[in-house]
């Protein structure tokens, strides 16, 4: 009798004096071992369930890519749980809680959905980190929840003045970038944030840490290659013909640009096409390369293509705006933060170099530099992929001369950039010469932007580009 009672009430913590009397030693000796084995297991801790709140942006669910912890780990606060990704970037989920990790609610692949629990963990309930309500199921999206989440390479450690301050302008801390000691927000940093979602003016952003020089050999610019045409090379991808259908669902990027493409159809376009001599611009990019490299940066020419649309941005502001849904209001934006189209293996993304209007070419390509670095290991968090105003996709890289780009909504305009070709032109004389051509492509909302407003802003985009020099008077 005793040890059926034992064994079917885990919380028992005595026994009775009246069932002694009906055992034997042996029995006793044994029920009390049971005894503390189940005690053990209760005074352990309870299990909570951690569960995957709001990442912002209107997310309801996201693909879980990678766990970094399994069942029986033990976690601290802020250690990494699991990779998720959304239709808009990769997220990284941190613990809130010290304890075990009982049970992974999802396998690798599978939708996790905001509000539902993500793992099980067992957390010591005589420390009290847990409120009584955590061990149950909870309402989602709990603002301290929501601070404990973290974008790809950012805690959100803050203070509970720092976080009110950010509730109190519905500030998302996992989008704010922190600069206090183990990347800890201050109040700073949700002022500098709120700054640049309102469209003020920022100062420029500090320079880049300058590299101590390579050895001469590294430096020396390497010999010109030959130019011959280049026979595209197939993808190196095993082919498997299964002979069946298959059918998959549309996850990750590939669902944002469905929403984002069939909220574009709504908008009419107009396209402008032109061709740009950037002879000058080759020969100056050939003088600053090694001076970038030597300062840690790879210079490309999408800085340079960047800034002078900023630069023109500043004489046609329609083109650095929005629309709003009713068309019954037009926003000028003050920050120009210019997207840049990045073909990667999870599918096409567009970050953006926030406030180019105070940044230098060299800021820009720094910038350009860790987006790229970010966008090849699909680390892009949610403040590199929102709020852009205008952009430039650069499918030239991969060949074409001329293509048709669709706006992103909300913005009003973007611009498809060509390969640069090497063609014969004529010079003032009638002379043929060898020059370095690029043709463009814009698109413009037709609504609010007319034909004459693109063409003087591209002739002037042109003008930058075609002598660089003439920049130096608009720079800032």
């Amino acid at each position: 009798v005793c040890i059926h009672r034992v064994r079917s009430c885990s919380s028992i913590r005595f026994i009775k004096s009246k069932y002694v009397c009906v055992c034997d030693k042996s029995a006793l000796k044994f029920s009390h071992q049971q005894r503390l084995f189940r005690t053990s297991a209760v005074s352990c801790g309870q299990i909570v369930q951690f569960k995957l709140s709001d990442i912002g942006e209107g997310i309801t669910e996201v693909t879980v890519k990678e766990w970094y912890i399994k069942e029986g780990d033990s976690v601290s606060q802020f250690d990494s749980i699991c990779e998720v990704q959304s239709d808009k970037a990769s997220v990284t989920i941190t613990s809130r809680y010290d304890g075990i990790i009982r049970k992974l609610h999802y396998s690798l692949d599978e939708i996790a959905y905001v509000g539902k629990p993500l793992v099980d963990i067992e957390i010591d309930a005589s420390k009290g980190v847990a409120p009584e309500e955590d061990v149950v199921e909870t309402p989602p999206m709990s603002h301290e929840e929501h601070t404990h989440q973290e974008i790809k390479g950012h805690k959100t450690l803050a203070t509970p003045a720092v976080r009110r301050l950010a509730m109190e302008n519905n500030i998302k801390l996992s989008e704010v970038v922190g600069t206090g000691k183990d990347n800890r927000i201050l109040k700073e940093d949700i002022l500098n944030y709120l700054a640049k979602q309102t469209g003020a003016i920022l100062p420029p952003s500090p320079k880049a840490e300058i590299i101590p020089p390579l050895p001469k050999s590294e430096t020396e610019p390497a010999a010109p290659k030959d130019k011959a045409h280049k026979i595209p090379v197939p993808v190196t991808r095993p082919i498997v013909f299964s002979g069946k259908d298959k059918t998959e669902p549309v996850t990750g990027f590939h669902k944002a640009m469905v929403k984002t493409m069939s909220a574009a159809l709504k908008i009419p376009h107009f396209g402008y096409c032109d061709e740009i001599d950037l002879t000058q611009l080759v020969q100056l990019r050939e003088e600053l390369k090694p001076v970038a490299q030597i300062r840690g940066v790879k210079l490309s020419f999408m800085p340079f293509f960047i800034k002078a649309a900023s630069l023109g941005l500043l004489q046609y502001p329609i083109l650095n705006a929005s629309l709003d849904e009713s068309c019954q209001n037009v926003t000028y934006k003050a920050s120009h933060n210019i997207g840049v189209a990045m073909d990667t293996e999870q599918g096409l993304i567009v970050p953006n170099v926030k406030n180019v209007q105070v940044c230098s070419v060299f800021e820009i390509a720094s910038e350009l530099n860790r987006l790229q670095s970010l966008g090849s290991a699909g680390q892009l968090g949610t403040n590199d992929l929102t709020g852009g105003t205008f952009t430039l996709s650069n499918i030239g890289t991969i060949g074409g001369t001329y293509t048709k780009p669709v706006i992103l909504p909300p913005e009003v305009a973007i611009g498809a950039l060509g390969k640069i070709q090497v063609l014969p032109r004529f010079n003032e004389k009638g002379e043929v010469f060898k020059a370095q051509i690029m043709n463009v492509s814009w698109s413009a909302d037709h609504r609010i932007i007319d034909g004459a407003t693109m063409a003087r802003f591209s002739n002037l985009w042109k003008s930058y580009l075609e002598n660089p020099a003439s920049m130096l008077l608009d720079l800032k």
